[in-house]
């Protein structure tokens, strides 16, 4: 029946990803059992399963007494989803500042044991500030009640409460939320450790530098701005991947996360001090346009231009981002 399949649906959300197969396996088997003590297979009635999963007690409780109930500091509705950020955020932090290193040496082979240090050092302080915030914002989520659903209401718990098992287009894919983690670390750890390759490459017959985007005197002070907005983006894959299906909660949520980060990119790259002032003298320079020419002008256009065109593709990216979640939350 239709509220047997949701009871045990709540049941086993509660639980670690590997524990869940084999106790809604478990689980329905007992059901079975005392429904057939009840009735009979034949007479089976609504009711009976009613007082069936009255017996057995809410999800949460029941929950709580197949995994023993603990204090943690990450418990196991989030114990999972945490591991594996967890491992994604330091093997891919690890992976790219290990392919830096490996750029660099080839760039610039005569400085090889500076950039050897220069990436010991960036292993040793990033990583464990990667795991300590990740840790961090788990925590709070656990401290604040994560997915749960505190049986606080003061209502005797009933099976008509049970909500409904969510649609397949409610629910979230786990592999979207892991892509959405690994692209915004990778980001944070190309802007944070090597900004200084963003730009345009020049080469003749070798390797010549880089003619940066940015402004190399003000970049310290915007770091901050970078973290939170791209940092931002691993909390609201976060959040997905925790909650697994969208709800009207959940879309709220990354509207929040999307808003702030719209707020901190406007403030950063409108400023006059984020973009490199001289980037197209530099790049005359480094010649790769000439100076005066057509393709000059037709690139300082497009320079010119390129702050607006940024600010309108955040904006309906974050927007339709928000827009999705509340459009499949609504779906039954």
């Amino acid at each position: 029946m239709e509220m047997i399949n949701r009871y045990i649906y709540a049941v086993t959300q509660k639980l670690p990803q590997s524990q869940r197969e084999d106790i809604a396996i478990e689980l329905r088997g007992l059901i079975e059992d005392m429904l057939e003590e009840r009735g009979g297979q034949g007479n089976r009635k609504e009711n009976d399963v009613e007082e069936v999963l009255l017996e057995l007690g809410s999800p949460r409780t029941l929950a709580d007494k197949y995994r023993g109930t603990k204090k943690y500091l990450i418990g196991p509705e989030l114990f999972d989803s945490y591991i594996l950020v967890v491992k994604i955020v330091l093997i891919v932090m690890s992976s790219l500042i290990g392919v830096g290193f490996i750029v660099q040496t080839i760039l610039d082979p005569v400085s090889i044991l500076d950039h050897f240090i220069d990436m010991i050092v960036s292993l040793v302080t990033t990583l464990p500030t990667a795991f300590g915030w990740t840790t961090f914002w788990f925590a709070i989520g656990e401290l604040c009640g994560g997915t749960k659903q505190k049986d606080l209401t003061g209502k005797e718990w009933k099976p008509a409460d049970l909500p409904p098992i969510p649609d397949e287009k409610r629910q979230i894919k786990r592999s979207e939320s892991i892509v959405g983690i690994i692209i915004y670390t990778i980001i944070i750890v190309f802007l944070a450790f090597s900004n200084e390759y963003f730009g345009i490459w020049v080469f003749q017959d070798q390797f010549n530098g880089v003619v940066p985007f940015l402004n190399e005197q003000t970049y310290g002070s915007y770091l901050l701005f970078i973290l939170l907005i791209f940092g931002a983006g691993i909390i609201k894959e976060c959040l997905k991947l925790v909650a697994g299906k969208w709800t009207y909660r959940l879309a709220a949520y990354t509207t929040i996360v999307n808003a702030i980060s719209m707020a901190a990119i406007l403030f950063m790259i409108s400023g006059p001090d984020f973009w490199n002032p001289d980037f197209m003298n530099q790049l005359a320079e480094a010649g790769v346009v000439t100076a005066g020419s057509e393709s000059f002008e037709t690139v300082t256009a497009i320079w010119n231009q390129s702050t607006f065109w940024i600010l309108i593709l955040f904006i309906i990216g974050l927007a339709w981002d928000a827009a999705d979640g509340f459009i499949k939350a609504r779906k039954k």
